[in-house]
């Protein structure tokens, strides 16, 4: 049992700060009473633990590449006339060639203990990383995958493995380039490997859904066989580069989520990550399906992706959460900040999520519960949130960092957004059990040789 003096309660679209709440979870690690307007002395009385700043549900991190996560800030220099995704790409690939499963679990445990400390409590992994560096199976197939799981039970984040279907270099090139061959797989395999998952994962904190790496990475017969045999969440890369969507209009006659309304039948599995370049045509069609759209604001920004139509989707009533994606922030705060400070860069005014005219005056809860609403489909959880049913995650709100200081209490998610820099969440708890208390994790140390040791190895030839 736990009691706080406020709490952000809800789920969906009924989501709102709320006073003397006290949360129970059962032992499956999910809430079995939240109830709001309970006294604290009552709550001490029954054994409760006492709170005391606000309570915020733990935000799901809808898309992450774990290895990137080691060349985090390693990409900062350019040695041409020009620098875009497609020349990051290749020097990304260069760590996706040499990475180890020992060096993975390295980096992923570090990464997955950032993102606890950034207010995530579960992680989308979209996996394509499948092979060893010839591109050869390991002995077990899935032995990426389940280093992953280790290390997310490492860090004691939930997981949702997407193994990813990743079969051709582009829409006019039928095979994979030599750069790209530990990603191969077609539609059985990952149908394969998304039933394995399931059945030998270890932990209740691991499930799994697929991943379809993008239209230019995989044939249309490959992916509906996939989508009609898979079950859970379906997450595709879509429209994050003008030159792709350019590619898919010459080779299909359509824009990529033209696409994919054309020709399957989306719903509220599908997750269209990025989506940064659409028409309001397709952001209708997408609101109408039950689709959502998972913006990575930090990522789209280092890699000049540019921005997508934010006002649009949220307005239209599409689902919307956010990833990490390569990790060069760990924090969902610093997400949202930049996902609203890049529509106010280009409309050239403010509060552009925010909608008085639905009663949605304030930009941050706005975004906030839009996000918390779509982590649940997006991992496959059918609720999420600080409501019975949900898994019983929580983020602790330290009321003493200098951006709360003094800030009335229905301005908290205002201030934690808009007020940087952020600072660590101190108490974090995944299914009813505290991975971090008081700011300390017990694996901290361990896990954080083990990363300098990965990244030693992985940049030894680096002066």
């Amino acid at each position: 049992m736990l009691w706080a003096p406020l709490a952000w309660l809800g789920s969906g679209a009924s989501q709102a700060w709320a006073k003397d709440v006290l949360l129970e979870s059962d032992a499956n690690g999910f809430w079995s009473n939240v109830t709001a307007g309970v006294s604290r002395e009552d709550t001490q009385r029954r054994g409760a633990t006492v709170v005391n700043g606000p309570l915020l549900p733990g935000i799901v991190n809808a898309h992450s590449h774990a290895f990137q996560r080691a060349f985090a800030g390693l990409a900062e220099r350019r040695d041409s006339e020009h620098d875009d995704f497609w020349s990051w790409r290749d020097r990304m690939y260069r760590v996706a060639l040499a990475i180890s499963p020992q060096q993975l679990k390295a980096v992923a445990s570090q990464l997955y203990l950032e993102l606890l400390r950034g207010g995530y409590t579960h992680v989308c992994e979209f996996h394509y990383l499948h092979h060893n560096p010839d591109g050869n199976e390991y002995e077990d197939p899935l032995l990426m995958a389940w280093t992953l799981a280790d290390a997310a039970e490492a860090a004691g984040i939930g997981i949702t493995l997407l193994p990813v279907l990743y079969e051709r270099g582009g829409f006019a090139a039928p095979e994979l380039r030599a750069d790209q061959r530990r990603f191969a797989s077609n539609s059985e395999w990952v149908v394969n490997a998304q039933q394995r998952i399931a059945e030998g994962a270890n932990s209740s904190l691991v499930n799994a859904g697929v991943a379809i790496h993008s239209l230019r990475a995989a044939m249309p017969e490959s992916i509906r066989e996939l989508v009609s045999r898979a079950s859970g969440p379906i997450h595709i890369h879509v429209a994050e580069q003008t030159s792709e969507v350019d590619e898919c209009i010459k080779v299909t006659g359509l824009r990529p989520v033209e696409w994919l309304v054309e020709h399957h039948v989306l719903d509220s599995r599908w997750q269209l990550i990025h989506a940064t370049h659409v028409t309001q045509f397709e952001i209708d069609s997408v609101a109408r399906s039950g689709a959502c759209a998972v913006i990575c604001p930090t990522t789209e920004a280092n890699l000049g992706d540019g921005t997508t139509d934010l006002g649009a989707w949220l307005n239209g009533g599409t689902t919307v959460s956010i990833g990490s994606d390569s990790h060069v922030t760990r924090d969902w705060r610093e997400e949202l900040r930049l996902l609203e400070y890049g529509q106010r860069l280009q409309h050239r005014a403010r509060n552009i999520s925010a909608s008085p005219a639905t009663n949605q005056s304030a930009t941050a809860e706005r975004l906030f519960s839009r996000v918390v609403a779509g982590g649940a489909p997006a991992c496959g959880q059918k609720l999420w949130g600080l409501t019975v049913g949900a898994r019983a995650d929580v983020l602790v709100v330290n009321s003493s960092q200098p951006a709360l200081l003094g800030v009335p209490d229905s301005r908290t998610l205002d201030a934690m957004i808009f007020s940087s820099p952020s600072t660590p969440f101190d108490d974090v708890m995944v299914a009813g059990r505290w991975v971090i208390r008081d700011g300390a994790h017990a694996a901290t140390t361990t896990i954080a040789d083990a990363f300098a040791d990965a990244m030693r190895g992985l940049w030894a030839d680096v002066l």
